[in-house]
């Protein structure tokens, strides 16, 4: 089985951004790679962008939804139409660093994991970088996920020679999807190994945070009881566990940035 890796990447209304994101994968170190890109009915230029990188680069294939139906399905029809050994998740407006897919690929065959995510760092709207780093744990299991959710789509990389490709469908849900999924493959028995090294980033649009915070409250709760179906009790030993992490990692990032 080849070492092609199949780059699943949604796309919706993301003209801004998506240029630059398909050429962090056409500068990629590893070149055995195809980006699936579908888009769920965009109504900017989105489409056109890809089409023109796709007419001088035939890894660049575009699909298009035929209704919106969410980045989760977005994915799910990517990962039906992808060949790739490895299954890797870009989103349509982060940026990976030229060695992501070498450095990962290399660290899940040599250590023989299934399932991994790199580090990463967090910019904003414009690419400037809002000097705050995501590190990951050297390994996560379901339980731990569920109290400190580190691992960020941009990161995710799964081995399909490994993984059941069925475990990568994600729930027909509007948010929190990707972290369900890997919330599926963690169940499966696959631990999530952390390579530690920044190879990746992810855009945080600044104007949002405030509505991202409330959302994000609201959709880890609904995780763990809608569709994890967590105990009440052990929902609120997560969710304590889980906001006490987030306050400390703002806390720590704070002091570093002073320092």
């Amino acid at each position: 089985m080849s070492n092609k890796v199949s780059i699943i990447t949604p796309s919706y209304n993301s003209s801004a951004y998506i240029a630059d994101t398909i050429r962090s994968v056409q500068e990629q170190t590893l070149r055995d790679w195809e980006m699936l890109i579908v888009d769920d009915c965009s109504t900017d230029q989105t489409c056109e962008i890809v089409e023109a990188f796709s007419a001088e680069d035939a890894r660049i294939k575009l699909f298009r939804q035929p209704q919106n139906a969410g980045a989760g399905a977005a994915r799910t029809r990517a990962m039906r139409e992808s060949s790739g050994r490895f299954i890797a998740y870009l989103d349509s407006d982060d940026i990976w660093l030229p060695e992501k897919l070498e450095k990962q690929t290399a660290f899940m065959e040599k250590n023989g994991y299934a399932f991994s995510c790199t580090s990463y760092e967090v910019i904003d709207d414009s690419g400037k970088k809002l000097n705050k780093q995501i590190h990951m744990l050297p390994k996560v299991n379901y339980v731990g996920f569920l109290t400190n959710n580190l691992l960020q789509t941009v990161g995710i990389m799964v081995d399909t020679a490994m993984v059941d490709k069925e475990c990568l469908v994600m729930p027909d849900i509007r948010r929190r999807q990707d972290a369900a999924t890997w919330l599926q493959i963690l169940k499966a028995g696959h631990d999530c190994y952390g390579l530690d090294e920044i190879l990746a980033q992810y855009r945080r649009a600044e104007n949002s945070l405030s509505s991202n915070k409330a959302k994000a409250i609201k959709g880890v709760w609904s995780l763990y009881r809608d569709i994890e179906k967590l105990s009440l009790p052990f929902s609120c030993y997560c969710f304590v566990r889980y906001a006490f992490l987030a306050v400390w990692k703002r806390v720590y990032i704070g002091k570093n940035k002073k320092g």
